[in-house]
């Protein structure tokens, strides 16, 4: 059904027109893309978390050491995450995969290796992966997105410095300036920060007008190639997608430049605080479903908006006029 009529069957349900505001308007979008299977169904979710460290850490960008993306992917194996207490109440499986962690954690149980190295190169000297690494980084991405299960596809991220790489692909994508992009990631200060958008501006120069894969290569990350990939095959099987923040927000701009169709099954679930999500939102087109304030990452406010979709969906479950036996509005004079 297109979308015009899917609305019209909405308008036909015992409420008055309009009456769910943007609860209408997401259930269209995601009945739109899910079509026809999910009817009268709770549709299955799943989260997947892409974990890859950054050679531009070493330029002081983040107020945490390298080392605790490693230790952050031990911790969400382990269940003791924001992103697992929030999955778990929600009865979504978690999966987590290393894109490539500075130091390799051959002793996870349950890891999913998707490692195409020791993280990046440091972006401010040269590009932080070759094209050949940015082309698998993709690749990888989109066969981990088709063979999920379930019909809601979320996803999220770590990495320290990732908001550092996701203001220079976001950048190089949109046009739009870094100082507009570059935020505070993982808290810093003011000097901090004012030194972070001093060295991202640099890195940003070293290259100029760059194709999308280019830019992925020049000046990305593991995982967020790997993601924009998932986005892009999760699409392609009829999924669901639901972006997160600023970073997820990125992946989502870089698989839009590569696959422009995989926009129609996104959904923005929330704006972040990060400082550069209000502008790539507004070059992207996008409205987000929820606005609380978080900048964590790690899939945390897509999974927050899983039960609004699912809310949503369940409106075409409602009875229509005729089946209540409930009079229509007549059009006021």
């Amino acid at each position: 059904m297109t979308r015009d009529e899917l609305q019209r069957l909405l308008d036909n349900r015992t409420k008055p027109v309009g009456s769910l505001g943007r609860l209408e308007t997401l259930a269209v979008a995601a009945r739109s893309a899910l079509g026809e299977r999910i009817a009268g169904e709770v549709p299955g979710a799943s989260l997947t978390i892409f974990a890859a460290d950054h050679g531009i850490a070493a330029e002081g960008v983040s107020s945490f050491p390298q080392e605790v993306t490693g230790q952050m992917v031990r911790n969400f194996l382990a269940g003791g995450a924001a992103a697992n207490v929030i999955a778990g109440a929600l009865g979504i499986p978690v999966f987590v995969a290393d894109c490539g962690i500075a130091e390799p954690l051959s002793d996870a149980p349950g890891l999913i290796d998707m490692r195409l190295g020791p993280g990046t190169a440091n972006s401010l000297h040269g590009p932080a992966m070759s094209g050949a690494a940015a082309q698998e980084a993709v690749a990888q991405g989109r066969d981990h997105g088709r063979r999920l299960r379930g019909e809601i596809a979320c996803f999220g991220e770590m990495g320290i410095a990732n908001t550092s790489a996701a203001t220079l692909v976001a950048h190089k994508l949109s046009g739009l300036p870094v100082a507009r992009l570059v935020g505070r990631g993982t808290g810093l200060g003011d000097a901090a920060l004012a030194h972070k958008r001093a060295v991202l501006e640099r890195a940003a120069a070293r290259t100029g007008v760059l194709a999308p894969m280019e830019a992925l290569a020049e000046v990305g990350g593991f995982e967020i190639g790997t993601m924009a990939g998932a986005m892009i095959g999760a699409a392609e099987a009829g999924r669901l997608v639901i972006v997160d923040g600023f970073i997820a927000a990125s992946a989502a701009a870089l698989a839009r430049a590569l696959v422009p169709e995989c926009e129609g099954r996104m959904v923005f679930a929330h704006r972040s605080a990060e400082a550069g999500h209000d502008a790539l939102l507004d070059w992207l087109g996008a409205e987000p479903l929820l606005d609380l304030g978080l900048r964590l990452g790690e899939g945390t406010g897509a999974l927050l908006a899983v039960p609004l979709v699912r809310a949503a969906l369940a409106l075409f479950d409602m009875a229509s006029f005729g089946e209540a036996g409930v009079a229509h509005r007549t059009d006021e004079c």
